[in-house]
């Protein structure tokens, strides 16, 4: 005899049968997407709405079947594709090249922070500087404080630009789909069906 232990759910059964019985075979499996290979009460991928995957609800106002509302879907998926030359399956938020982009813009113009920081500061320095005694060495420590703020400024400005870049794509992104959604609702609608 031998002791086969079999997990179920969690669940840790024992199970003694003698050493020569043989495994018990596991049923065919039957190709996804293949009519009736998702057992009653699951879904599978394959056969997944493609309006479903927007967020839209429609309900088949001319008592469509699933398999013509199914067909129905991927035709108006098309469609809109067709329509929008948008594809949200590829469609992704580029949140980096965009913050490079806009980052880009704000090098450009703070790309001179730093120097006019420090010409600000060496004047600045060298007016106490010149108060106290010595201006050459109060414009010195100013350049160098001013540098210091400018630098700041600019690292606080590209921070800044990244986030408004990565916003922006997002934001864009968001547009495409929902001119995606209300071609394919219009398409569906078309067809019959009342789309929420």
């Amino acid at each position: 005899m031998r002791i086969v232990f079999v997990t179920t759910a969690g669940l840790l059964l024992a199970a003694l049968r003698p050493a020569g019985a043989q495994e018990p075979t596991p049923p065919p499996a039957q190709p996804t997407g293949a009519p009736g290979a998702c057992p009653p009460g699951y879904t599978c991928s394959a056969a997944s709405s493609p309006a479903s995957q927007l967020g839209l609800y429609v309900f088949p106002a001319k008592e469509q079947t699933k398999d013509q509302q199914l067909a129905d879907e991927q035709y108006c998926w098309g469609w809109a594709k067709d329509q929008t030359k948008i594809d949200p399956a590829t469609l992704t938020a580029n949140t980096d090249s965009a913050a490079k982009a806009t980052k880009a813009k704000v090098d450009s113009a703070a790309a001179g922070a730093a120097v006019k920081g420090a010409a600000r500061g060496a004047a600045g320095g060298a007016i106490i500087g010149g108060i106290a005694g010595d201006a050459g060495t109060g414009a010195a420590i100013g350049a160098a404080t001013g540098a210091v703020a400018g630098r700041r400024a600019k690292k606080q400005a590209t921070a800044q630009a990244e986030q408004v870049g990565a916003a922006q794509a997002e934001q864009q992104v968001a547009q495409k789909i929902a001119t995606f959604k209300k071609a394919m609702s219009t398409c569906l609608e078309g067809k019959g069906y009342s789309v929420k």
